[in-house]
């Protein structure tokens, strides 16, 4: 049975010219997909696997007296509705990952058939039984998951494992101003934060796209793990680009709008840059918003030594295919 999945990065939506520090919400249309189902030895399950049977208390937080069962029944409910060949939730109130083989039953109790795979059933077992439910949907799909309480405009519970360059425990309670705090020109962005958490939680389904440059290959970008070394300075610009990431985010939002709760779904995909199918409009697009980005913003993004060079990489990409391989028009005028 084929599988249903999230459309690919939106260029013309997500890519602003000049570049901008925003919202970007749209509106998903009804019937939207927002989930991902994993596949057999796909990268986000290696990976998710590696974080929660290595640094699980770095990816799974909550606080104290906060209830997530409400927003997790909804996400289950939600995963059922959009992909039953991958997700069911039993008339027991269990949580079967078909793919995986693994069940984990309300009260926690992991229950594996014989063809399960041992990772993710060893990464559940060793979890406190507390946080199996909310693991298991974490290793079924691609997506990581946090909790966005549209009251206080906070993060109370998360369960990311493929973080962008950000600590998930500094975030933890964090209202919307604080979490975004380091990020460079986002003033506009940290204004909008409360009205943004409480659009969120309302009745409508929204998503976003975020995208940088970045020499970091995985997906598991904690910032403890992240290879603190510069770009290499003295690269051509085809060999920087060799050692450069497209990393991308599709974040979507599943709202419990009865709690001013919404699941916020985040989908990280990261190719190498000179892999990524690249349309010449496309790379001149992102030319161009690179170009556009300010000090602080390359500053912020660890851009700023590499930005000439990667320039210089998409001006050649953004010429057509013939003309890049010397047979096209552009040619007889060389």
């Amino acid at each position: 049975m084929s599988v249903e999945t999230p459309p690919a990065f939106d260029f013309a939506h997500a890519l602003t010219v000049p570049f901008r520090m925003q919202p970007g919400l749209r509106r998903l249309p009804e019937g939207a997909v927002q989930l991902t189902p994993v596949r057999a030895g796909a990268r986000h399950l290696r990976e998710k696997l590696a974080v929660l049977l290595n640094w699980p208390d770095q990816a799974l937080l909550t606080l104290p007296d906060f209830d997530a069962e409400p927003a997790l029944q909804a996400l289950a409910t939600h995963a059922a509705a959009e992909h039953p060949q991958a997700w069911t939730v039993d008339p027991d109130g269990s949580w079967r990952a078909r793919a995986l083989g693994c069940t984990v039953r309300p009260d926690g109790s992991l229950q594996t058939l014989p063809q399960a795979w041992v990772e993710p059933a060893q990464a559940l077992h060793a979890l406190p039984t507390a946080w199996r439910r909310a693991a298991l949907l974490a290793l079924a799909f691609e997506e990581d998951f946090a909790i966005v309480d549209g009251a206080s405009a906070t993060l109370p519970w998360l369960a990311v494992c493929l973080p962008s360059h950000w600590a998930p425990a500094q975030k933890l309670g964090q209202h919307f101003a604080q979490v975004h705090a380091p990020v460079a020109d986002a003033e506009l962005l940290r204004q909008s934060g409360a009205h943004l958490m409480a659009l969120v939680s309302g009745p409508q389904r929204w998503e976003r796209f975020v995208w940088t440059l970045t020499r970091h290959p995985r997906l598991h970008a904690h910032p403890d793990r992240c290879d603190p070394a510069p770009w290499p300075e003295t690269v051509t610009p085809d060999a920087l680009a060799a050692q450069c990431w497209w990393r991308t985010e599709r974040q979507t939002f599943i709202p419990l709008p009865e709690r001013r709760q919404a699941v916020f779904t985040i989908r990280v995909q990261s190719t190498r840059l000179p892999e990524v199918p690249f349309t010449p409009e496309q790379a001149q697009r992102l030319h161009d918003s690179l170009a556009s980005m300010s000090p602080a913003v390359l500053d912020y993004r660890s851009l700023s030594p590499a930005r000439d060079r990667l320039l210089h990489w998409l001006s050649g990409q953004a010429r057509p295919l013939d003309d890049r391989l010397g047979t096209g028009p552009a040619a007889a005028w060389r």
